[in-house]
């Protein structure tokens, strides 16, 4: 055969999808193009090589991209629309508010060492006041939460929207054209935004800086859920001191640990099941905070409401000056917990969200503080325990119970956020794919993760072991947040410039502001690094080299595997109507063997031959009577129907007499499209896969409208299948060896081993598979990388 063109070298399939009241059928061409269908192909655009929407696969539709999941629209009545969202909204309280909604517990005690004056209470209540509003409620409800990824939020989100609409990242083969790439054309983009865009894209430093900016912030949010439900539990438990001052601390530290425990031992449950048990606790603990902060402005000083004029924020900064500057990372634990709105938003939605904070929360939180404040003025020693030592009389004993389970709640907020994370970097290849569990039928983005549930629980133990107290553990709790409020405010503002288009003037002047604030906060929690701070940023930062080793690994892998990506056309052919190998890889002809063979398709893409196919047919030089390329597509939805989780096609080559395509005889690709609770890996599989082929050679021949030699050929199909399934069915399963490749420097060659090492820890084996063993075939070949 010659060379063929790229048009010929797209494989044409027929494509059929069972129906339970019977199948459609449909020929698609490779001129035919799906105007509905979103793609990626390599265009010129700009002079940079990047991704359009407008190649087409046999094998992908609209049904494989990952969506935002919404409930509103055609499918859903406004009131029913309603009712899910306030639902949510119940459940993101006992969710994602607990670590914000405790800090009331120890902000003053964290800012101030000694006694304030009226006038430091007065500064210290206003810093407070404009960082819930301008942190949370400005910059986070109402600008950040806009920014999500289909859904998804959080650092990793941002930087995987911001390379959906700009050439920033090299993505898994098998995935690419899973992915809705969304890059506007050059004469859709501002001028200035166009000239930043195509920075980004042209600078290999750029590439890098996200790359690494992206994971640290997951890092960073990881660390941080290893502090909270220390920071949070310990301030609660040590209230009991107060009743009591004869309790030790090594107590304090036990109970603490013993909760802890506890608190990651009902992660399995599922985030919808705690959050509807957490979300009352939530509820009477911020109606505890608004009540006894109304009663404490009735009974003291209500001039405290001065505070909301941010002239004594400025005042206290000047006035206090270096001190004002270190006490500042005791006022930004007012907003510790403002990540996880972000973070946690792919398990509720961005209404929810805003919904609980502007109508419940915030208003709850300022008046507590304020509330705080106002006895302040009158008795500045109660900063040594401000929640405890400012209760009404006789609420001591209710509010320590109800803090503590509050604060229980403040540590379900960050170990739910890392859950998304963690499935969000798994997605993009810088995370091993360790078991995820879906927890919700209803809400697609509710997930448990074991590996890292248990690892929090062990790291959280020893640091509040370590610390002992929230007073040091705070030196160490800060750092986390704003570094991860600096990072999100970068990333915004490039969301702004690339995806929303906004003009430069509007973006700059916003940026100033809030990167302003943040590195205010930011510069006095870096202080703290030689005081506890240091661990840490050292956690976030052995992470983020594992997320950056490991990608790099499956950047390498990706590279010795794109030789695999070789059309059926240029592998196989046709000699007198039997299969064989073109000459470059054996020039042998195909002898057939008895029985049905199931091939496990990692790509699942028409324009592809399966490695094991391919690797099969070089080794044994023979292939079962029918063959079957067998691919899984996993969606994230709990179940997809039965009429739209199967597409079967026929495959095809050329034949060597006269060069024209074929179907290549009794061999077809199956895909099946499965949720997170669809099992479709039985020991029934085979004959699952016999009634599909079946249904698709009948609806095959009901289509033709006179008998013809076809039809017969068709019929003598249906026998041989029937015939191959009686004899034998064997599932073949590709095993890929990596090696590293001779010449390899010493720094490459330890961080691929590494790599590799992981990889065999963590790859899925062959007998996980829920099939007959006796009946599993493993065809092993080697790379190099």
């Amino acid at each position: 055969m010659g060379s063929s063109s790229e048009s010929t070298d797209q494989i044409d399939e027929q494509i059929y999808m069972p129906s339970t009241g019977g199948g459609v059928f449909s020929a698609r061409h490779p001129g035919h193009e799906d105007k509905s269908l979103r793609r990626r192909s390599t265009v010129k655009d700009g002079d940079v090589e990047t991704a359009s929407v407008n190649e087409k696969d046999d094998c992908v539709d609209e049904r494989d991209f990952h969506k935002k999941q919404t409930f509103s629209g055609w499918q859903l009545a406004w009131r029913k629309a309603k009712e899910i969202v306030y639902r949510l909204a119940y459940q993101s309280l006992g969710v994602i508010y607990g670590d914000i909604g405790t800090s009331p517990l120890y902000v003053f005690s964290s800012t101030f060492s000694d006694n304030p004056s009226q006038d430091d209470v007065l500064g210290a209540t206003s810093l407070i006041i404009w960082a819930l509003t301008i942190m949370v409620t400005i910059k986070y409800v109402v600008i950040v939460l806009n920014a999500d990824d289909e859904g998804e939020g959080g650092t990793f989100a941002l930087y995987s929207l911001i390379s959906r609409y700009a050439n920033l990242i090299q993505r898994d083969p098998r995935q690419r054209k899973l992915v809705r790439i969304e890059r506007y054309q050059d004469q859709d983009m501002p001028k200035p935004n166009l000239f930043i865009r195509s920075w980004m894209e042209k600078s290999v430093t750029m590439g890098i800086i996200f790359k690494v900016v992206g994971v640290f912030g997951v890092a960073l949010l990881l660390a941080d859920g290893i502090l909270t439900p220390a920071q949070s539990l310990l301030g609660a438990i040590q209230g009991i001191t107060v009743v009591n001052s004869n309790i030790s601390q090594s107590t304090v530290v036990g109970v603490s640990c013993a909760i802890i425990v506890l608190v990651f031992l009902i992660q399995p449950f599922g985030t919808g099941r705690i959050a509807n048990t957490f979300a009352p606790i939530v509820i009477l603990w911020m109606f505890f905070n608004l009540s006894f902060g109304i009663y404490n402005l009735v009974q003291y000083d209500a001039s405290v409401f001065k505070a909301f004029s941010p002239y004594f924020a400025g005042a206290f900064l000047v006035r206090n000056r270096h001190d004002g500057w270190v006490q500042l990372g005791g006022i930004l634990l007012a907003f510790t917990g403002v990540e996880t709105l972000f973070a946690d938003l792919g398990a509720f939605s961005k209404r929810a969200v805003q919904i609980s904070w502007l109508f419940f929360v915030y208003p709850c939180l300022l008046i507590s503080y304020i509330g705080q404040g106002a006895h302040m003025m009158v008795d500045p020693t109660v900063y040594a325990n401000p929640f405890y030592l400012t209760v009404p009389p006789g609420m001591l004993y209710p509010s320590l119970i109800v803090a503590i389970l509050a604060c229980i709640v403040a540590s379900q907020a960050v170990i739910t956020g890392s859950f998304q994370l963690l499935s969000q970097i798994m997605k993009l290849s810088y995370f091993p794919q360790v078991e995820v569990v879906h927890t919700s039928k209803l809400f697609h983005g509710q997930v448990y993760i074991p590996l890292a549930n248990w690892i929090m629980m062990i790291g959280t133990v020893i640091v509040t072991a370590v610390y002992t107290n929230t007073t040091a553990l705070g030196e160490a709790y800060g750092s986390c947040v704003i570094l991860v409020s600096f990072l999100t405010t970068c990333m915004v503002a490039i969301v702004a410039v690339v995806v929303w288009r906004f003009p430069i003037y509007l973006v700059l002047p916003v940026f100033i502001v809030f990167g302003l604030w943040d590195g205010m906060f930011l510069s006095s929690a870096l202080s703290k690094v030689p005081h506890g701070a240091w661990v840490t940023l050292m956690i976030a930062v052995a992470l983020t080299l594992l997320f950056v080793l490991w990608r790099y690994g499956k950047e390498r892998q990706w590279k010795a595997e794109n030789s695999d990506n070789v059309p059926l056309s240029q592998t196989t052919t046709l000699k007198q109507g039997q299969l064989a190998l073109q000459s470059k890889f054996g020039d042998s002809t195909i002898v057939p063997i008895n029985g049905l063979g199931i091939f496990f398709d990692k790509a699942g893409l028409s324009s592809t031959t399966p490695p094991v196919f391919l690797h099969f047919l070089q080794k044994f030089g023979a292939a079962p009577d029918v063959s079957v390329f067998f691919h899984l597509r996993a969606l994230d939805v709990p179940t997809v129907p039965p009429n739209e989780r199967y597409t079967i096609g026929r495959c095809f080559t050329y034949g060597t007499e006269d060069g024209s395509k074929h179907a290549i005889p009794n061999t077809f690709r199956l895909i099946v499209r499965h949720g997170y609770t669809d099992e479709v890996i039985t020991p029934d599989l085979g004959v699952l896969v016999l009634d599909l082929i079946r249904e698709f050679l009948d609806n095959e021949t009901s289509k033709s409208s006179t008998p013809s030699a076809t039809d017969n050929s068709k019929v003598a199909e249906s026998e041989a299948l029937q015939r191959a399934f009686k004899s034998q069915v064997i599932y073949i399963v590709g095993k890929e060896h990596l090696r590293i490749a001779p010449g390899t420097n010493i720094f490459k060659r330890l961080v691929l081993m590494i790599f590799l090492y992981v990889r065999d820890v963590t790859s899925n084996k062959v007998q996980h598979l829920n099939v007959q063993a006796d009946r599993v075939v493993e065809v092993g070949f080697v790379k190099n990388i």
